[in-house]
């Protein structure tokens, strides 16, 4: 969105105002990982006059391709980052939101989003690939000053600095980003490990062009089915098909998160599944499989002056579509807590920790929930499922829509600090 001559100044100003608060804080900042979460924060923290190094432990930047969808929560804080115009060029705007069966493709229910969400919630919802929006973060932080080391692995923290390959670096603020298996996180809280859910995911992308014209819909689509479910998107404008499919797997035994997985094994797990899908999948070339893990809810997420974010903390199951959104939003609010005149970092870690655990909390459980309904499990063989997604099937648009209105409406960039209660819709523009 362009920004009109006297907001660039008033955005100027506000600027000067909060860097000038920022410095009574914190001077630097140390990051533990260079994802989507650390890097927001970092361009966040950076935009507002704070010195950041974020240390990544890969050897250089980069990220598997895989798919991200961008709700208007997220993209308000992308917005007031100044980085809308660039990440519209690279990202698609899903028409409907589209949940089918996945043996027969009925259409079970079918939500607006582009002509929607802009209008109810004050901004667009996005699909973007991972590695560009990743780039995009890079490139806006190094622009405003953000070092960013790679092959420096971060095993925890201290009251001076990160511990980075063996040496403290120095600074006010320490920065647990680095994920579900994160360093910081296993030394403020070494008895809440990360914990297998049972269920494994396969993601990749196919260009558009080894597809059928028309064979997967402009939509973000979740086709549901007993024992697992599939998730199709466009990104790149189009040119690329996103998919996620999701497997119940209590048995599995590979410790990895993240590897490459065997096209062949993927078409014979959902081979029942419908025609389309098998085309989509037949496709493929190259996937990944990512087992799923999920962490009991932390007591606190800071230490001192040492602070959690995004998948450290609160990790989301990947049936909200949330996940990066929530990273998003914490970079936001830790950033205007940062900025708000608070006496030390101590006690602004504290703030942002009160605001924002009310908040994941309620987006992982109910992403949790959603692996039963997608599924089809739970009472009466998936009946209870079946009756849930034909009521939510039968509503108006807006009534439908209304479930997300607290996800969705939210506002990192303007919520009152003073408490953590979601924001409801914007009004239409």
């Amino acid at each position: 969105m362009l920004v009109r001559a006297h907001e660039k100044i008033r955005y100027s100003a506000a600027v000067s105002i909060d860097a000038a608060k920022a410095s009574q804080v914190i001077r630097r900042a140390n990051i533990a990982g260079a994802g989507i979460g650390g890097l927001t924060a970092a361009l966040a923290l950076a935009r507002q006059g704070v010195e950041v190094c974020v240390f990544e432990q890969a050897p250089a930047l980069g990220e598997v391709g895989a798919g991200l969808q961008l709700s208007p929560n997220a993209m308000k804080v992308l917005t007031n980052l100044g980085l809308q115009e660039a990440v519209n060029a690279v990202a698609f705007a899903p028409h409907y939101a589209r949940i089918r069966d996945g043996k027969s493709g009925r259409d079970l229910v079918v939500l607006p989003l582009k002509d929607q969400c802009e209008q109810v919630y004050g901004a667009p919802y996005l699909h973007v690939h991972r590695a560009d929006l990743h780039t995009i973060l890079a490139e806006a932080s190094r622009r405003v000053g953000v070092r960013i080391v790679t092959a420096a692995t971060v095993s925890g923290y201290t009251d001076a600095g990160l511990l980075v390959n063996g040496t403290v670096q120095p600074a006010d603020l320490n920065i647990g980003a680095d994920g579900i298996r994160s360093a910081v996180t296993a030394q403020m809280h070494p008895h809440y490990g990360p914990r297998f859910t049972g269920q494994l995911a396969w993601r990749g992308t196919v260009p558009a062009a080894d597809l059928p014209e028309g064979l997967i819909p402009p939509d973000a689509t979740v086709w549901v089915g007993r024992g697992g479910h599939v998730v199709t998107y466009y990104l790149r404008g189009g040119h690329l098909v996103n998919f996620v499919a999701v497997e119940e797997q209590s048995d599995w035994q590979n410790p990895s998160w993240r590897e490459q997985g065997d096209p062949a094994r993927l078409m014979s797990r959902f081979s029942g599944w419908h025609d389309d899908l098998k085309t989509l999948f037949a496709a493929v070339e190259t996937t990944y499989q990512w087992a799923l893990f999920d962490r009991p809810e932390l007591p606190d997420w800071s230490d001192g002056n040492t602070g959690l974010l995004g998948d450290a903390c609160h990790p989301t199951l990947p049936f909200m579509a949330q996940g990066a959104a929530m990273a998003i939003e914490d970079a936001c609010i830790l950033t205007r807590c940062l900025t708000r005149g608070s006496s030390n970092a101590a006690a602004a870690l504290r703030h942002y920790t009160h605001l924002r655990k009310p908040r994941t909390a309620m987006l992982q459980g109910r992403a949790r929930r959603n692996a039963a309904l997608f599924h089809l499990g739970g009472p009466l063989h998936g009946a209870v499922a079946r009756a849930k997604l034909a009521i939510a099937g039968s509503l108006p648009d807006r009534l439908g829509l209304r479930p997300f209105d607290s996800i969705y409406g939210y506002d990192a960039t303007s919520v009152a600090l003073g408490a953590s209660a979601p924001v409801g819709p914007a009004k239409a523009r």
